[in-house]
């Protein structure tokens, strides 16, 4: 008994570092999160009042919620499955390639993923700028472009915000994909070509089911992140283009404003935050749920 009380004890106590981590930086601030949810709060005064669900109520009747939740969805549809194909296209690629460089090739597909998004956002805003390369490109090509630039249009913003995403995006998929694609064995693959399979049959009896643990565990981390979307909104249309409040937009950025540019919005801040939470659960669920094998 002395033995097992001892191991436990040694356990915990070794675990213990990262469990004060997790208690300061996570429990204890989602908690208060929750909590101030329920509240109103003045942030200058440090002043709160209990609300109840008010500000629950508030965000289901807020336009802006309403508009930030459209905006994010057309964003997360119009670039998860684009980045996914395009990564497991570029990962397949790769995987076969028969070139020296090859590795070469790997590392600069992902450069995109370790620059900071700040930077790749301040790039792509001169690069979508009226006078920027992309116009002047179009204009040689007498290609019709928006004259004031492509996210001071709000039919362009959202659509110019989506393509700097799915650029940056596919590297780090790729190599995902690139994993699962060499954990497949070539056995598999030696047995289709005996039998005379094409590349696209070996591709679709053989890659895409064993790629499917991949598959799913793509699809959820890319959801989310289109779903949490913020840096690339904040620097390049600030939720615009003004004075059209609210075109580019999205939920984290909501959120953003309602808790920092505001004195007394940090409690409806934390229920919006929550709401998309449990939306995102949501979602991740089902996913999940679809991509599970059949035989559990």
């Amino acid at each position: 008994m002395k033995t097992r009380f001892r191991d436990i004890l040694s356990t915990y106590g070794l675990l213990s570092p990262w469990l004060l981590t997790l208690s300061v930086f996570w429990l204890y601030p989602l908690g208060y999160a929750l909590y101030i949810s329920f509240t109103k709060v003045i942030t200058l005064t440090g002043e709160s009042t209990w609300v109840g669900f008010a500000n629950y109520t508030a965000v289901f009747n807020d336009r802006l919620f309403r508009v930030a939740l459209q905006n994010t969805c057309v964003f997360a549809l119009g670039t998860v499955p684009l980045t996914t194909v395009l990564a497991l296209a570029l990962a397949v690629t790769l995987n076969s390639a028969q070139t020296r460089w090859k590795d070469a090739l790997r590392a600069v597909a992902f450069v995109p993923t370790v620059t900071s998004i700040v930077v790749i956002s301040l790039i792509f805003t001169n690069l979508y700028a009226h006078d920027g390369q992309l116009n002047a490109l179009l204009r040689l090509l007498n290609v019709p472009y928006p004259e004031r630039g492509w996210l001071l249009e709000p039919s362009t913003a959202l659509v110019s915000v989506m393509a700097m995403d799915v650029w940056m995006s596919v590297g780090y998929y790729a190599v995902l994909f690139l994993a699962g694609l060499q954990a497949i064995p070539n056995d598999l693959y030696e047995a289709a070509e005996l039998s005379a399979a094409s590349a696209w049959t070996q591709f679709r009896r053989i890659t895409l089911p064993l790629l499917k643990p991949t598959m799913m565990f793509v699809l959820v981390i890319n959801t989310i992140k289109s779903f949490q979307v913020f840096v690339e909104i904040y620097v390049m249309t600030k939720g615009g283009p003004l004075p059209l409040e609210g075109t580019t937009t999205t939920l984290v950025y909501e959120v953003y404003k309602n808790a920092f540019e505001k004195t007394d919005s940090l409690g409806y801040a934390s229920a919006f935050a929550f709401v998309m939470f449990v939306l995102l659960l949501i979602l991740s669920l089902v996913q999940v749920r679809f991509f599970r094998p059949a035989d559990r």
